[in-house]
């Protein structure tokens, strides 16, 4: 067997359908400029089978493959919903797609108040992270009602039985619909007035009561759904990694260790 022959039976890559999925994808590679070696590599997998596995998963496919490629050259022209479809950054007038206007000047300075005086466009990314995951969180769980028995199973192994239970019952949006309204309440019951129209220091000690409520209150869910929301969009955005010290695909020889005393 040749070097170019794949080991397993009945899954065979000769010499002939290298050089043409090679020839296929170097073209790509050439205007990307991707190393023709990263290429061939990723060729061969395109025409590996995965065994045990549910089917779809860990295959990716030669046009997934080309769109990526193509697109780290600056090919970005891809047809609207094909397999590999680029975010570009957006200069029309952001609109929350969950919240209302009013609502999601109410939930940003709440996730304000949780991450502290950060950075605004790091804030406003923050904002928008919770926007899109309450929009997107009945898909969500539409979606993992709907895996079959083998791709279930493959993700309770990977994530847990919980987690995989919270994404097919769990209701984020009802749970800050509600939340909001009973925030509205407590700021009245406290104050005499709305959220918004609280002073910024009212509005940081009244927050602080919300997160010290009961655990199974309408309120400190919510609290608990914005939070960790909050965090999980701060930490994604370039500030919030920077803090992390995050470098991407690098690594300590060493822990650092915290060099704040206790």
């Amino acid at each position: 067997m040749n070097e170019f022959q794949s080991t397993e039976a009945g899954n065979e890559v000769t010499r002939r359908e290298w050089l043409l999925i090679l020839g296929e994808l170097a073209t790509v590679a050439g205007f990307s400029g991707v190393v023709p070696e990263l290429t061939a590599a990723l060729a061969v997998a395109e025409g590996q089978q995965t065994t045990g596995l549910p089917p779809g998963l860990y295959h990716a496919s030669q046009e997934h493959l080309s769109h990526a490629l193509s697109g780290l050259g600056g090919m970005r022209n891809l047809p609207t919903g094909s397999e590999t479809e680029y975010v570009h950054a957006n200069s029309l007038p952001f609109y929350p797609q969950f919240f209302s206007g009013e609502e999601f000047k109410l939930v940003t300075r709440l996730v304000e108040i949780l991450l502290g005086k950060v950075d605004a466009a790091a804030l406003s990314q923050a904002a928008r992270w919770l926007d899109l995951y309450l929009d997107s969180a009945a898909g969500v769980r539409k979606a993992a009602l709907s895996l079959d028995a083998l791709h279930r199973t493959l993700a309770v192994t990977y994530y847990g039985e919980t987690a995989v239970r919270v994404l097919e019952t769990a209701d984020p949006q009802e749970v800050v619909r509600l939340g909001l309204k009973a925030l509205q309440q407590h700021a009245i019951d406290q104050y005499g007035r709305g959220f918004m129209t609280l002073g910024e220091e009212q509005q940081a000690q009244l927050i602080a009561t919300v997160s010290t409520a009961t655990l199974d209150s309408g309120l400190q869910k919510f609290f608990g759904v914005v939070r960790a929301e909050a965090l999980r969009g701060y930490y994604t955005t370039a500030d919030g990694l920077k803090e992390l010290d995050y470098k991407g695909n690098w690594y300590y020889a060493s822990c650092p260790g915290c060099e704040q005393e206790k």
